[in-house]
């Protein structure tokens, strides 16, 4: 999901003690949301110059200031919104997960009527629609998300309806159950956005 590998995770945790995560009866460690965007903040990080060290006191220093991670301001970006209309709630927490992971924010519908209120009062930059939402709606909510000419549309579903959601105006689909990183990789291609910094402009699916 993160891109770090296992062995550097664990390096950064006994060298800087700054992410610790929880370990599970059998010895596995379990990092939480929050935990989960500061690794990708050190990671970022790390990735723009900064030793690992420099970054861990980076974070210590905006975690004491509450600075928020995804909106430090320095490149003037904000987060970006995905509205995620879902019919079953434990796949959506999945995904929802996933997405804040990444550092985006979510708005949850569990039905169409509800997705179709909240992409009118929130303008989202992207809807993802399960297709069998409100007893199989998906494809008739994409069509009129699409309509109103305002950001992107991920379809998805257990069932092969490629076609269908294709069809119906959405931009990509993905069958279910989600692959993270391609799930994630989608996404990003959809907003044409980093996983931190919001930007403008999108990439085709």
């Amino acid at each position: 999901m993160l891109g770090i590998p296992a062995a550097t995770i664990r390096n950064w945790e006994e060298r800087y003690g700054e992410i610790v995560p929880e370990r599970s009866p059998g010895g596995h460690r379990l990092y939480s949301r929050d935990q989960m965007e500061q690794l990708r903040f050190i990671a970022a990080e790390v990735s723009r110059g900064l030793s690992a060290a420099d970054a861990h006191r980076l974070l210590a220093d905006q975690s004491a200031g509450g600075q928020s991670l995804a909106t430090d301001g320095r490149d003037g970006g904000t987060r970006l919104l995905v509205l995620l209309a879902e019919r079953d709630p434990v796949a959506a927490d999945l995904a929802e997960f996933f997405l804040r992971t990444e550092g985006y924010d979510v708005h949850l519908a569990l039905a169409v009527g509800d997705a179709e209120e909240q992409w009118l009062e929130s303008s989202p930059q992207l809807a993802i629609v399960e297709m069998m939402i409100s007893g199989g709606q998906g494809a008739d909510l994409c069509r009129r998300l699409k309509q109103h000419d305002a950001g992107a549309v991920l379809a998805i579903s257990v069932l092969q309806a490629r076609d269908e959601a294709l069809a119906a105006g959405a931009d990509a689909f993905l069958q279910k159950p989600l692959d993270p990183l391609e799930f994630v990789s989608t996404v990003r291609d959809l907003l044409g956005s980093s996983a931190l910094v919001a930007r403008h402009g999108r990439a085709d699916a």
